[in-house]
This record gives C-alpha cells, structure tokens and sequence, in this order.
C-alpha cells in the first residue's frame, strides 16, 4: 500500500460513523441517550441531532491522534534525529479503528441495539491489549509511553519498564475484556478501574526500583 494513500484511508475509516449515523438517521428516535452514568446506563436524554456533535468530535480526536503520533519523531527532542516510527504508525492507526468502533457503538446503543453497557469496557480492554502489544517497541520519547523521570533519564530503565509494562498491558487488557463480557454495571466498571490501577502502578514502582538500584 503506498504510503501516500494510508492517511486517506485512516480519515475515511474515521468518518464511516459520520457515514452510518446518516444512514440510520431516518430510523433513529428522536429522543436518544447522550450521556452515561457510571453504571453505564443513560442519565440524561437529549435530541437526537447531538449525536452529530459527539460523533464529529470522536473523529476529529482520532485524526488528531494519528497525525501527531506519526509525526512525533519532527518535533521531539529525543526523537528528532530518528526516521518515522513503524511502531507509533501501528499504533496510529489501531487509535483510530478503535475509536471508529467506539462510535458505532455510541450510535447503535442511541439506536436502540447493542448496549454500550454490553461492550465498552471489553472494547476499552481490547484497546489496552493492542496498546500492550506494541510497547516494548516504543522507544524513549516525551509524548509517549511510560514517561517518568527515571525512564526519560535512562534508555535501559525506558526499555526494561516498557517490557514489563507491555506484558501488563496486554494481559490486563484481554483480562477486562473477557471478564467485563459477564459482569454487569457497575461491577464491569470497578473492575475495570481496578485492573488499570494496577496496569499502571506496577510498571511505576517498577521503574523507581530499577532508578534506586542505579538504572
């Protein structure tokens, strides 16, 4: 695939919920949910011409996010000698499907089929995962990644960090996956919280144990 086409095809994969939400406009109520609790369950109803706003921003954000991830290695200061990433294209580009499958999922739930409640804590798991799989290929920026004194200050803590936490990530990820496919709201959600609490704290002390013995 040349690469001069992939950036179309990124911002088309963006706006295919924009797509969708015309298609099924005509079948969609008038009031629908635009707002969840923590219990994932709607708390506030509102005219179905919002959706066009939430949709919008939920494209624009992933464009933005793809754009700045393959652009990194221009403005970083760590990464300004370095050629553009394989590894933060693919991770680009996972942004954006995931975020695309996050709207759909916003919209069909607003439409009346697939609950949000059902899928977005094991969607978010997913993402996690997929996220997981690819960090111990991220190497040491100051926009990415596990990014605390000590990693910015030492290549070796950076990369012995991103192993651990890219082993963490991905298991915990598929973890939340899985099990939020059985639990119900607000267990789902706990549960999710408590998974990502440890996802990040672990790798955290981690790296100050590797900074305290000198790496």
């Amino acid at each position: 695939m040349k690469k001069n086409l992939l950036p179309w095809i990124v911002v088309l994969v963006a706006l295919l919920p924009a797509v969708y939400l015309l298609l099924i406009w005509p079948s969609m109520p008038q009031t629908v949910p635009v707002h969840f609790g923590a219990d994932m369950k709607p708390d506030r109803l509102g005219d179905k011409d919002e959706l066009w706003l939430t949709t919008g921003i939920l494209a624009v954000v992933s464009i933005v996010v793809y754009f700045l991830l393959i652009n990194l290695h221009r403005f970083d200061p760590k990464r300004k000698d370095a050629a553009q990433s394989a590894t933060f294209q693919k991770l680009a580009g996972g942004t954006v499907i995931f975020i695309a499958a996050l709207n759909f999922l916003i919209l069909n739930s607003a439409k009346g089929g697939t609950t949000i409640q059902s899928f977005l804590f094991p969607l978010l798991g997913l993402m996690f995962a997929f996220i997981g799989n690819y960090m111990n290929h991220i190497k040491p920026n100051y926009f990415a990644g596990i990014r605390l004194p000590w990693t910015l200050n030492n290549d070796e803590n950076w990369r012995r960090t991103h192993q651990l936490g890219g082993k963490l990530w991905f298991a915990g990820g598929l973890l939340i996956a899985v099990v939020c496919l059985f639990l119900k709201p607000p267990a789902s959600f706990i549960f999710f919280i408590v998974v990502i609490v440890v996802m990040v704290f672990i790798p955290v002390v981690y790296s100050y144990r590797l900074y305290k013995k000198g790496f």
